[in-house]
């Protein structure tokens, strides 16, 4: 039988609860607060680094798309909520772009 690692939720898996979870719009709780939505938690290596603002850019420009579908979006990496203002202070102000989802970081 194969060993599964604690923590790492599987397809198929209950996603677990995550409570005040530190986001750039607020606490949240994950998956409580999207409770009745499908939402998508993607994860990026880092703030401003090249790949990751333009992955940030492109959920961006398809966030209508997400809505229409019920479907919230939410990015996460390691760096800190601080990081995450920011970086999307900075992707506003350089490249025009407004992001409307919730950043956070990993849960220590």
């Amino acid at each position: 039988m194969e060993e599964r690692k604690p923590n790492m939720p599987l397809l198929g898996d209950l996603f677990p609860e995550l409570k005040n979870v530190k986001t750039t719009h607020g606490l949240m709780n994950l998956p409580g607060d999207l409770k009745g939505s499908w939402f998508v938690l993607f994860s990026h290596s880092a703030d401003f680094t090249p790949v990751c603002t333009t992955e940030f850019v492109a959920f961006q420009n398809r966030y209508d798309e997400f809505e229409k579908l019920g479907v919230k979006l939410v990015g996460m990496s390691i760096d800190q909520v601080f990081s995450h203002i920011k970086w999307i202070e900075w992707i506003k102000e350089k490249l025009g772009v407004e992001i409307k989802f919730p950043g956070c970081c990993r849960q220590r």
